[in-house]
């Protein structure tokens, strides 16, 4: 009998919008070329529009058109996810996440449903210049009732579009191009030394663990978009130097809920955050904020924070190389917290 392939990345996003689509006549797909025969700049919309001719529109070139008019819909009761085609263009859609998406909620005397998703594709590692493989999760960071999510290859898409929408306020889903072509993880198991499992539940924290689940020397934490990376540099510690690393992968990123985290991160004492951004104001310092009044008087180190070099993202691979996070980034901060 031959095993089928677990589905890619894409594909599981794909389906995830056919489902919502298909189960609720008050969700639209809105965006720039999102109706076939493109089906959207990476193909995570194809075929939406001819099953749903009524509930997808391809817009104009205006990220603040569509996110404006994605905010008109959700206050009409509707549930619009938008596709930003490259999400370094989320800032010119800044003004109505601010001001429209997210104020909404809370501003009219009583709280107002604003069930709204902006799928922003991220991340650098293919080549497309300082323009079109930027991470700008940071720049959304804080914004009161704005939640931010990251695409996961551990997380079934269907279950976090509807937790995203059930949730009743605005939403940015953030998604690593990298991922698009990876295969999904399925029956707890990662390769033939990592297991994974989902200590909470199954729309929680990922915990990717070699062994025990229960013991590590360091425990790092990273959005799905770096899973392959923070595994690269995991293999290599454990092979080449028997450093145990606890790999936690959480589907959202803001606000980032601590509490939720396994207890074995307090066990290890040695923690790395990492992202695919720069410094400065970003996720990983987002994190450690949350987890130093948890863990002081526990921790063995102070928390390492990992990010791409503070320079503009080059368009030549070897550059880019030099610049964004890889696997070699990770292992070099492990073995620096390690004292190995």
């Amino acid at each position: 009998m031959v095993r089928s392939q677990r589905e890619r990345v894409s594909e599981n996003l794909n389906r995830a919008l056919h489902a919502m689509l298909e189960k609720d006549p008050r969700v639209w797909m809105i965006g720039e070329d999102v109706s076939d025969p493109y089906g959207g700049a990476f193909k995570i919309t194809k075929g939406l529009s001819g099953r749903f001719p009524d509930q997808v529109v391809s817009t104009p070139i205006s990220e603040a058109g569509i996110v404006g008019l994605a905010g008109g819909l959700a206050l009409s009761g509707e549930r619009p996810i938008v596709e930003i085609m490259f999400g370094d263009f989320v800032a010119l859609a800044f003004d109505p996440i601010l001001n429209l998406l997210s104020k909404s909620v809370g501003m009219y005397g009583r709280r107002v449903p604003m069930r709204t998703v902006v799928r922003c594709p991220v991340g650098g590692n293919r080549g497309y210049g300082p323009t079109h493989s930027q991470s700008p999760q940071k720049h959304l960071i804080g914004i009161p009732h704005l939640n931010l999510y990251e695409l996961s290859p551990f997380h079934d898409c269907s279950a976090l579009f509807g937790r995203m929408l059930a949730a009743g306020e605005p939403a940015v889903l953030f998604e690593n191009k990298i991922l698009y072509t990876e295969r999904m993880y399925a029956d707890s198991t990662v390769d033939d030394l990592f297991s994974y499992d989902f200590p909470a539940s199954s729309d929680g924290c990922a915990r990717v663990f070699l062994g025990s689940p229960d013991a590590a020397d360091v425990v790092v934490i990273a959005p799905g978009g770096l899973t392959g990376r923070v595994l690269d540099a995991a293999r290599r510690l454990f092979l080449e130097h028997e450093i145990v690393c606890l790999i936690l992968v959480p589907v959202q990123l803001y606000p980032f809920d601590a509490s939720s985290l396994p207890p074995a991160i307090a066990g290890a004492g040695r923690i790395v955050v990492v992202e695919e951004g720069t410094a400065g104001g970003g996720w990983g310092a987002e994190v450690a904020a949350c987890l130093y009044p948890r863990l002081w008087g526990r921790l063995r180190a102070p928390i390492r924070l990992v990010t791409s070099a503070d320079r503009v993202i080059p368009a030549a691979r070897h550059l880019e190389d030099e610049v964004l996070v890889q696997a070699d980034t990770v292992y070099d901060a492990v073995l620096e917290v390690a004292g190995a």
